[in-house]
């Protein structure tokens, strides 16, 4: 195994953006509110926690359109 690979090939990782999206990667699964799968074409996705994408739940950049501060943005 290479440096700086995990353990677990399934294992899932989670990247904080700071004022931007959560980078997802790894072998899982998002689901709609009424439990349904929403496909994914990639191993590595963001999810958008500015609640402004218009491709919900992946983040579509309009983060960077909303010029607030990152320490405002975690809060």
């Amino acid at each position: 195994m290479a440096a700086g690979d995990s353990a677990d090939p399934d294992a899932v990782s989670l990247t904080s953006c700071p004022g931007g999206p959560l980078l997802v990667r790894g072998d899982f699964e998002v689901q709609a509110d009424d439990g349904t799968v929403i496909p994914k074409n990639r191993e590595t996705v963001a999810l958008c926690r500015c609640t402004g994408s218009k491709i919900k739940p992946w983040c579509d950049g309009t983060h960077k359109l909303l010029k607030r501060p990152a320490a405002e943005a975690e809060e």
